[in-house]
């Protein structure tokens, strides 16, 4: 399991490739990259500022991806989510897995991504035309991780 909570840019390609990397029981791969709009909810956004909690956050991802290697026979898994100031298009956030079937690595990959936005302490701020706004939480994402 990796967790990296950064500011730097990573490269999906190399990452994934690392998890497979020298491992003859992975038999598939699954990904999400979540990457920032150009607007939220009816505003513009021209830049988001994401803060963390250092330590705390690397150790609350951590224990999601605990939670999903119990509930699915995984090989490994791998959750990056930048920090700092980010424009439109730029990425967020990899979560990763891999297993030896794809049912595994898509349900884990899933159940990591909703319980990360709902459970992980990170915090956004958006900025745009109207100005400055921290994104609230909404019901929709705390709907997805409670189906779990």
């Amino acid at each position: 399991m990796t967790v990296r909570v950064q500011r730097e840019d990573f490269d999906v390609g190399s990452e994934l490739a690392g998890l497979r990397e020298r491992n003859p029981q992975v038999g598939a791969v699954a990904a999400f990259v979540g990457s920032v709009r150009d607007h939220n909810d009816g505003h513009s956004v021209v830049r988001m500022t994401l803060e963390h909690y250092p330590g705390m956050t690397e150790k609350a991802i951590a224990g999601i991806c605990r939670v999903a290697g119990e509930r699915w026979e995984l090989c490994d898994t791998l959750v990056i989510h930048r920090y700092g100031e980010l424009e439109p298009c730029d990425q967020i956030v990899l979560v990763a897995v891999s297993s030896a079937h794809r049912h595994a690595a898509f349900a884990a990959c899933e159940f990591i991504m909703d319980y990360v936005k709902t459970q992980a302490p990170l915090w956004k701020k958006e900025t745009g035309a109207q100005g400055e706004r921290w994104v609230e939480a909404r019901d929709s994402d705390d709907q997805a991780a409670a189906r779990w």
